[in-house]
């Protein structure tokens, strides 16, 4: 048997490097969302520079910054999507392939991108979709037109649900009562 075993556990240790295409493939996400996000941002500073024209009205002027907050936000949305992709790649190459050295060495990474096991990177993760969740509720509050007491009331009730689920993240860290450096 141990001339079966030995190969066969061999192939199968070195089949997690089937990971490095995942990695790369999140890389490349995570780079194209970032163009994207900054490609948007550039438009939006190339539209914003007529702002202060003096032949644009007032209601122009305030369909223009109504527009341009709801570009940032979903830039956010952009930047905190692409955030994602790098921390999941990053997280599946610490976890199936390698240590990266530079970040254990880093002062910059602060240990947001050392991943010790599973659940390590899907709290990292959860984090930052309860981000990107928030920033679009926060775009869609944008867009509510509250004609009623009632969506004033749904309104309220998803902004007690956010604040609660950013509670419940933070104590689950541990960090509850304790002063953040």
């Amino acid at each position: 048997m141990g001339l079966i075993e030995k190969p066969f556990e061999g192939l199968l240790w070195r089949s997690r490097y089937v990971v490095i295409f995942a990695v790369v493939a999140s890389m490349a996400s995570a780079l194209a969302i970032f163009y994207m996000a900054t490609t948007d941002v550039a438009y939006l500073v190339q539209h914003m520079l007529h702002y202060a024209d003096t032949d644009v009205t007032e209601i122009a002027r305030k369909a223009m910054h109504d527009t341009a907050i709801t570009h940032v936000v979903e830039v956010v949305d952009g930047y905190l999507l692409g955030t994602v992709m790098l921390i999941f790649a990053l997280g599946l190459y610490e976890l199936f392939i390698s240590d990266i050295d530079e970040a254990k060495g880093s002062k910059a990474s602060s240990k947001i991108l050392v991943i010790e096991n599973l659940d390590d990177l899907k709290q990292r993760l959860a984090k930052v979709i309860i981000m990107i969740l928030i920033v679009t509720i926060f775009e869609l509050t944008m867009k509510v037109t509250i004609s009623s007491p009632i969506d004033l009331l749904y309104l309220a009730g998803a902004l007690a649900l956010i604040g609660l689920a950013l509670y419940l993240t933070h104590a689950s860290d541990g960090s509850h009562g304790k002063a953040q450096k």
